[in-house]
């Protein structure tokens, strides 16, 4: 049985003071019990923040990229290691915007999952098609390519560890969303490609949707077999928002 798992990506937004206001507002509204797993991944300078507010609750914190270096003289980035000491269990990699706005690779995002894995942080590897690629049918060529460079570089029980989100491009910030059996066919396809290296870890491996998923539709996107959370972007700067998406589970 997968737990789900809501993660909310904040992107960059955010200040001390309005941190502390969601992450509280979060902390008192968290629905009893443990069937669902709870995830925010900040920027960077605010993770030992979240790291002292959150230690004592039941939401984990992560981060939102990491370098696909070790260590050494690559001012500005931030390595797995660092991470680590910040007490992260989850970093995103090859978000959309990553892939955009910085030309990464499938390569690039393979060798960030593998420094995350390597510090025990869980890395959530993100896949999506933009519109063009979707209205000429390269849906599953695409996100077959992005995901079959992370699988390529893994061990079955690496593997087993990893978090795999699907964002379409072309429902993020637009206001349209795929159907929840788009985004369960595409889930379903991303299940059987993991099959493929190791049943074991499709089994186990949670698949979360990134599409604009909201109150308003969580609960028909988390009916779906293979949909096993959300990525959570604008809903996750709201308490109010990102609850209901929990309350959805």
């Amino acid at each position: 049985m997968r737990r789900t798992l809501i993660a909310g990506n904040w992107k960059m937004n955010g200040s001390f003071s309005a941190n502390q206001t969601l992450l509280t507002g979060i902390i008192a509204g968290l629905p009893v019990g443990d069937a669902v797993e709870t995830l925010v991944c900040a920027p960077a300078p605010y993770l030992a923040q979240c790291a002292d507010v959150l230690e004592k609750s039941s939401v984990a914190w992560g981060a939102q990229d990491v370098s696909d270096h070790a260590k050494g003289a690559f001012t500005g980035e931030v390595s797995a290691a660092m991470l680590a000491d910040c007490r992260c269990k989850y970093v995103i990699v090859g978000h959309s915007e990553r892939r955009a706005y910085h030309a990464e690779s499938n390569e690039l995002v393979a060798q960030k999952a593998v420094l995350a894995l390597s510090e025990n942080i869980m890395p959530v590897v993100c896949v999506g098609e933009t519109l063009e690629q979707r209205e000429s049918g390269a849906t599953n060529e695409v996100v077959a390519a992005q995901l079959q460079a992370v699988i390529d570089v893994l061990t079955d029980g690496q593997l087993a560890r990893v978090v795999v989100a699907y964002e379409p491009v072309w429902a993020i910030g637009t206001g349209k969303t795929a159907t929840p059996q788009m985004a369960q066919d595409v889930h379903a396809f991303l299940r059987s490609q993991l099959a493929i290296k190791s049943v074991a870890a499709a089994n186990v491996v949670r698949i979360l949707y990134g599409g604009s998923m909201k109150p308003e539709n969580a609960k028909e996107l988390l009916a779906m077999e293979d949909i096993d959370g959300g990525l959570i972007g604008g809903a996750a700067l709201s308490p109010v928002d990102f609850l209901a998406i929990i309350s959805a589970c």
